[in-house]
């Protein structure tokens, strides 16, 4: 109302304008709270009322406020220093922006301004979500409609030309919105984005972070914006479902991601498990787009993302105490973080070598359903794989799977977090895994983050359950019928060692209890290991022909020729699963391909060179072959191959292949044939029946949801890396026996001296097996006790609890020979 003493004032709302209309106080204030609605702009103080007015105590210092809807005629912005706020109407930042603020911000050595703005616009979702965006690409067709409505503008604009300047002040939030066309897109153009197309410029925020994060006032301002914004971002996806009214949203998410100062120790406390807990709330389809997108990021790019979750992770374990009572399934954190990194973990299997298309068809019959209620379900004891193995709704989401991936972009093993591994408590882990509330995580669920052990843990809780539950079943069957059922899978013939598992397949869930007919001894693990390498043996005797040995890779495979019939194959998979559900290492020599099979997918040209070397170097030259493989090879698309008899048995691998030359042009459709051939055809017959008989035993355990292919190796087959000093540093001794024992020191120096084989035969002796559990041997719990004074006795030993019982002999040679006699003629149980 006391104007800006300008009486020629072009500024409507100013009280020196002269088309200004007087008003009472009332109708001013009113006047004036529209005006800061509207952010409109104070005049610049005339000449004559500097320093006199009230209404600019400001001017009076250092001009600090010099902003104008008008503009005095003597006056101009550009000769008029850069301001504190100058940019205090910028909603949003794009790199130009940027990098204006920052050299205005430069001439005066002041970053205030600069740091001003990043702490608004980074702390806002909304401010976000509109800056760096991409310059939109118009079609012909649009760009002809732009231009004719810029026509239709430029007469509108002719016949406003008298209007005030008042109505051509601009909201800022419409100037957001509408200045340029990479500024922001209309709710129209956000749904035709593709299922990765994102509307963020991501390499202008890289070029952003790089030229601002080296200064630490601006990167303190980076660290404060995110602890206020993410509280805001977790509110919006909570409870407002803002993703679903503008996928932009997730920009918010990609931008804050491309911060490289992430997993520094100032972001660690606060900020990052905020943002971690905001991000783990985005709805499933704003996951998958986000992997999709870090799926097109390199491996350094993934690393760096996977280092951010990890390092956040591995402070908060060590920073606090997790045990039985405080479990760290409990730290919002942790968990958060380990959320965040499943992302980031199926964006490195989308970028990584996939094979969606190579998958084994499923034969298992589906579970007959029945009006009738069964004892079980009387129980409360539901078919447990009624709705069929567990699946993570990302990887349903993505269309993918882990087993599809044959090279993700950095190995998995970079996703495991041992600290965290240490802290958990995996019998309580596996009961919130079961019980699937969403009030209690279960690490189980990310199973990328566990190592094998752990994982390991997870299923034998899962097996024991199973076992326990069969007994009580067993017990209330017994009740009911009046019949004196087995609780147990009770296997007690030893000449024939094969016929009782075919008879008793329908308790193949139960607990495993062999009885060898004529010998001493209580299974209490022992006798079930023996009794697996005894099955093994015979089953993987050439004399047999189930399956053919290749003498240079040390491995077998299915016998396309075999006389056994599907049963026999059947019960091969029985033993496998039987094997695993009962905790028990088998001496079986597979290719990987088994394992990837038996995950279901298909075999292929690359897996030849594990399963059949030779072949696969002799198709991987005829690929390489630069002269005309037509002319000079001469072979067709029809194979020869030689049954049990050695007699040449002919295949086309496509009809009519007899007369279907090789060429350059379909050289790799052969290859690919005759891997298919070789792999899947030729076999499908007994690879069918023995991965119907592995079914059996694991169709309910969570054992292709946990497992890779080459853990699931490492189940059945152990490590082949025997690390006898991490054995000697976890055994233990008892009767008398120490650590410092003479006899303990010459019995460790002895079987370190072994060869690889005698210490095979050693770990067989003691332990029933000559391969070291998962983990390796540091997770063998050895003990070994005082077996009396010195004697000709040889050692022996309990292989259901890995004790070895040691006289106290004289002389370390006397020990070496008496253990060296012991461990090489300790073929069956009960050698005393």
């Amino acid at each position: 109302t006391e104007g800006c003493g300008n009486e020629a004032c072009t500024n409507e709302a100013c009280g020196s304008s002269p088309g200004f209309r007087r008003m009472d106080n009332n109708a001013a204030a009113i006047k004036a709270l529209e005006l800061y609605k509207n952010n409109a702009k104070l005049c610049d103080p005339h000449p004559s009322k500097k320093g006199a007015s009230s209404a600019f105590p400001e001017n009076s210092a250092k001009g600090a406020h010099n902003f104008s809807a008008c503009s005095n005629g003597k006056m101009n912005h550009k000769d008029l220093p850069p301001s504190r706020e100058d940019f205090r109407d910028l909603n949003y930042l794009t790199e130009e922006k940027v990098y204006e603020i920052l050299a205005l911000c430069g001439e005066t050595e002041d970053y205030s301004p600069l740091i001003r703005v990043i702490g608004r616009v980074f702390s806002s979702a909304e401010s976000l979500v509109q800056s760096f965006r991409k310059a939109k690409q118009h079609t012909k067709e649009e760009l002809k409609s732009l231009q004719a409505k810029d026509e239709d503008k430029d007469e509108d604009e002719k016949e406003n030309a008298s209007g005030s300047a008042s109505a051509m002040e601009v909201d800022p939030d419409a100037a957001a919105a509408s200045s340029g066309e990479g500024a922001s897109h209309d709710g129209n153009n956000v749904q035709k984005l593709g299922p990765v197309e994102v509307s963020v410029d991501i390499d202008a925020v890289r070029r952003v972070y790089d030229r601002l994060l080296s200064n630490e006032k601006i990167e303190a301002a980076f660290l404060n914006a995110l602890v206020y914004l993410s509280p805001n971002v977790e509110c919006d996806l909570t409870y407002h479902n803002v993703y679903a009214a503008d996928p932009n949203y997730l920009n918010v998410f990609i931008i804050v991601m491309e911060n490289s100062n992430l997993h520094s120790p100032e972001y660690l406390e606060i900020a990052l498990p905020q943002f971690c807990k905001a991000m783990s709330k985005l709805p499933l389809p704003a996951l998958a787009k986000l992997a999709r997108l870090w799926s097109q990021y390199g491996a350094d790019q993934i690393r760096r993302l996977v280092e951010t979750f990890q390092q956040l992770i591995t402070y908060t374990v060590i920073s606090n105490e997790f045990n039985s009572d405080n479990l760290v399934n409990e730290d919002d954190g942790v968990v958060a973080a380990t959320k965040c990194l499943k992302i980031v973990y199926y964006a490195n299997v989308l970028g990584g070598d996939l094979d969606t298309d190579h998958n084994e068809e499923e034969d298992d019959e589906p579970i007959p359903e029945s009006s009738e209620l069964t004892l079980q379900e009387l129980l409360g004891e539901e078919r447990r794989n009624k709705k069929g193995p567990r699946v993570d709704p990302l990887e349903t989401e993505l269309g993918i799977r882990t087993s599809d991936c044959r090279k993700p972009l950095i190995p998995f093993e970079e996703f495991i977090n041992e600290p965290l591994n240490d802290v958990l408590e995996m019998d309580k882990d596996y009961t919130f895994f079961k019980v699937e509330t969403e009030s209690k995580f279960s690490f189980m669920t990310c199973p990328f983050i566990l190592n094998a052990v752990t994982k390991n843990l997870g299923l034998y809780y899962d097996n024991r359950i199973r076992m326990y539950s069969e007994r009580r079943i067993t017990a209330l069957y017994s009740l009911v019928q009046g019949q004196q059922l087995n609780p147990y899978l009770r296997l007690k013939r030893f000449a024939h060692l094969i016929v009782p598992i075919l008879i008793i397949a329908s308790d193949l869930k139960k607990q495993l209890y062999v009885e060898f007919e004529g010998e001493q001894g209580v299974d209490e693990g022992g006798v079930s290991k023996e009794f697996f390498q005894l099955v093994v043996e015979e089953i993987f005797n050439p004399d047999i022909g189930m399956f053919t040995y290749d003498e240079s890779t040390k491995l077998f495979w299915f016998n396309p020729s075999s006389f056994e019939n599907e049963g026999q194959f059947t019960l091969i998979g029985i033993v496998l699963g039987l094997a695993i559900y009962n905790n028990c290492i088998l001496d079986v020599h597979f290719p990987m391909v088994v394992y990837r099979k038996l995950m279901g997918k298909k075999g292929t040209f690359r897996d030849l060179a594990d399963s059949h070397p030779v072949l696969y170097q002799s198709l991987k030259e005829l690929l390489e072959y630069e002269g005309n493989v037509e002319e000079d090879m001469m072979i067709t698309f029809q194979i020869s191959q030689t049954d049990l008899f050695g007699n040449p048995l002919m295949y086309d691998l496509k009809e009519g292949g007899d007369k279907i030359p090789v060429t350059n042009e379909n050289r790799k459709e052969f290859v690919a044939l005759y891997a298919e051939y070789m792999l899947n055809k030729s076999v499908e017959k007994q690879f069918k029946a023995f991965r119907r008989g592995f079914h059996m035993v694991t169709n309910e355990s969570p054992l292709k949801y946990l497992f890779r292919p080459e853990e699931i190796e490492l189940l059945i087959c152990g490590s082949r890396n025997l690390d006898f000093q991490a054995l000697e540093e976890t055994t233990e001794y008892d009767g008398g026996y120490s650590r410092d024992c003479r006899i303990i020191k010459d019995f460790w120096e002895t079987v370190h001296s072994f060869g690889q084989e005698q210490k095979r035969l050693f770990l067989q002796f003691t332990t029933g097996t000559d391969r070291a559990p998962v983990g390796g041997l540091g997770k063998l719990k050895m003990i070994i006790a005082k077996n009396g004074p010195d004697s000709d006795r040889l050692p022996t030993s309990h292989t259901c609890f890995n004790v070895l019982l040691l006289p106290e002999y004289s002389t370390k040679e006397k020990l070496r020979e008496r253990l060296l006699k012991a461990i090489t003629y300790a073929k069956g149980f009960g050698m005393l």
